[in-house]
């Protein structure tokens, strides 16, 4: 297994985290004291305000950069890409990534912004890295 193929895996788990990270101060109090609704988990989540409101966001947009991405990967390396330069461009998506999670989590919009570029970038450049 190559470090592309792990940085997918990676990839895919992400949004599950910021899931969690979104839903965690709901764990274990009772629906009716505010804690997470599993009945209507989509309406509790849009009713969720400051840091977990964005990891939520988060979660969306982690979801939302998975098929260029994984795309990216698939074809640099059936087109047999030098496997270095696909790694490479993973892991830089994957450290994008994590530092757009962080910025959000942190209400820092630009810094959001940039790596969220960044990780398009490295995505785009997957496909012309043969």
């Amino acid at each position: 297994m190559t470090i592309a193929s792990i940085c997918i895996l990676v990839a895919c788990l992400l949004p599950l985290v910021c899931a969690v990270l979104a839903k965690s101060p709901g764990f274990g109090k009772p629906r009716r004291e505010g804690g997470f609704d599993n009945h209507n988990p989509r309406i509790w989540l849009m009713r969720l305000q400051g840091w977990q409101a964005r990891a939520n966001a988060a979660q969306q947009n982690s979801f939302e950069a998975l098929p260029v991405f994984i795309a990216g990967v698939l074809l640099a390396q059936q087109l047999h890409a030098p496997q270095a330069r696909v790694d490479g461009l993973a892991m830089l998506f994957v450290a994008a990534r994590l530092g757009y999670i962080g910025a959000y989590l942190a209400d820092k919009a630009t810094l959001r912004s940039i790596l969220w570029a960044i990780g398009l970038g490295a995505s785009i450049a997957l496909f012309f890295a043969h």
